[in-house]
């Protein structure tokens, strides 16, 4: 590699220091609190969220008894009501199981994780595109059919690949044995992810319950503004965009929490200047302090694309349920190009968090050490060569595709009054898709940072895994060769790799940590 590219590299400028405390062993040179105008941007949503929170949760509270209070019996025939409520409290439940079933799973088995998670989701969405079509349910069934058809598509392409894929899962489940906190953070981000979706999906219920404007609404007596249709929509369109940014920043939080614990692990585990004491506890106070402006500026990009994302899939499903076609294919097209750059941009953020949880540099700066990283230490074939990722959204996928069509049977079997002609089931549905993604999401976090972590160490620093992980090391090797270009200058690679035979001795490059 040239000097000048290898220059580059400011973040890896020294090693982890010899202390009990993270701060001390990853320290930040001038610590200071990064991009603070989007941490008071987030402050003011959320406390406005929490306002909104309050106008309409007192509004259905007021009027609960015609509601209905249950399942059945509610007098509220135009809009969403406690059936709906009810409903939204299962998927919750159905999401937080799940989660844990899914985590239990990939403790127990890597390679069968991975491979079932990929096969699963072809079968249960053609199961579901299948029956919606039969029932006639057009727009769900072609939506469904299409990411069946992509995940069969990315099977087939990956599944060459899923031995390697099984290694790197089975090293970041390893780590979470030895540190029992990663289990804790887990745990606490699924019970905290579900109990805040569970409130925004009161908040939804109780938008329509106190802004919806029809006649017989008593929503409208209680104060906090009036109903009409308009105020309806800026309502629901403020409340969705601070859901998707809360619930991302939440789940970058717990990111950059365990990107902590794993850098600990990576480089300091089985060094000379041995452990700090509590690394979950002290990433997690980097996190909330100098680094929660950077969480929160790259969450608000993920979220904007998703908020564009959730409006286009709304006029997909209602051109296709108006008959309307040629737009419904349409914004299908936008919706995949869409959820193809909000991928990207998640994808690309997940590795820029690494550098913000060991670094605490901001934002646009380990943005810039991300790309610098991909484009010179050739981490773009790491990247594109592990699956671990992409069946980990797979899961998510398949808790979303189960909550759909628990929804989709809820609302059939107990047809509450204000859906009787159905105009209710897409919004309904497409609510529960994003709550119990994003709940997954959350809950599967741990592997997935772990994942990302480890990869951004090894890119950076291979000589290091190959000193304090041998065996491991040579396993990788084994699978994916083209680890050892981190060690080369590139004139030297092929011949290199021609010569390399497990456990052989490397003399590594000089490296900043070691």
């Amino acid at each position: 590699m040239p000097p000048d590219a290898e220059k580059q590299f400011v973040p890896y400028t020294g090693k982890p220091a010899t202390s009990e405390q993270f701060d001390e062993a990853f320290k930040i040179e001038k610590p200071r609190y990064n991009d603070k105008i989007f941490l008071v941007f987030f402050l003011l949503v959320f406390m406005a969220f929490f306002v909104v929170t309050g106008i309409v949760l007192n509004a259905a509270r007021e009027t609960w008894s015609y509601q209905g209070g249950l399942i059945y019996h509610s007098l509220n025939t135009f809009s969403l009501n406690s059936n709906t409520a009810i409903l939204f409290g299962f998927v919750i439940v159905i999401a937080v199981v799940l989660s844990f079933l899914i985590n239990l799973f990939a403790r127990v088995h890597a390679k069968a994780f991975i491979t079932s998670g990929l096969i699963l989701n072809i079968i249960l969405g053609l199961a579901t595109g299948i029956y919606y079509l039969v029932m006639h349910y057009w727009s769900a069934g072609i939506v469904f059919m299409v990411f069946t058809v992509i995940s069969a598509l990315c099977y087939w392409r990956c599944r060459s690949r899923i031995s390697f894929s099984a290694i790197v899962l089975e090293i970041a489940i390893d780590v979470m044995r030895r540190y029992k906190s990663t289990l804790i953070v887990s745990f606490c981000g699924i019970v905290i992810s579900g109990a805040f979706s569970a409130l925004f999906l009161m908040v939804v219920v109780g938008c329509y319950i106190k802004y919806s404007p029809a006649a017989n609404n008593p929503g409208c007596n209680e104060p906090g503004g009036t109903c009409s249709k308009g105020s309806l929509i800026g309502i629901l369109v403020f409340v969705f965009f601070a859901g998707y940014y809360i619930t991302e920043v939440m789940k970058n939080v717990i990111h950059v929490t365990i990107a902590g614990i794993y850098g600990t692990w990576y480089y300091l585990a089985g060094s000379d200047q041995g452990e700090p004491k509590w690394p979950a506890l002290g990433s997690f106070k980097r996190a909330m302090t100098y680094c929660f402006g950077s969480i929160c500026f790259g969450s608000l990009i993920v979220s904007i694309i998703q908020f564009i994302r959730g409006l286009v899939q709304a006029l997909r499903t209602s051109s296709f349920e108006n008959g309307d076609i040629c737009a419904g294919c349409g914004f299908l097209i936008l919706d995949l190009i869409l959820g193809f750059l909000n991928w990207l941009v998640e994808y690309f953020n997940h590795y820029a968090y690494v550098f913000v949880a060991l670094y605490g540099k901001p934002y646009i700066q380990s943005a810039k050490s991300t790309f610098n990283l991909i484009r010179h230490k050739g981490m773009d074939a790491l990247i594109n060569d592990c699956f671990v990722n992409t069946a980990l959204q797979l899961y998510a996928l398949f808790v979303a595709y189960v909550a759909v069509l628990f929804s989709w049977f809820f609302l059939k079997y107990t047809n509450p009054e204000y859906n009787r002609d159905g105009a209710f089931n897409a919004p309904v549905m497409t609510f529960s898709f994003v709550i119990a993604a994003q709940v997954t999401r959350i809950s599967l976090a741990v592997i997935e940072s772990g994942v990302s972590t480890f990869f951004v160490a090894l890119a950076n620093d291979p000589e290091v895994f190959q000193m304090t992980n041998r065996d491991r090391f040579d396993e990788i090797f084994r699978n994916y060769p083209q680890v050892v270009q981190k060690l080369l200058n590139p004139d030297d690679i092929v011949q290199q790799q021609q010569q390399y035979q497990p456990q052989q001795q490397y003399l590594p490059q000089q490296s900043p940590h070691y």
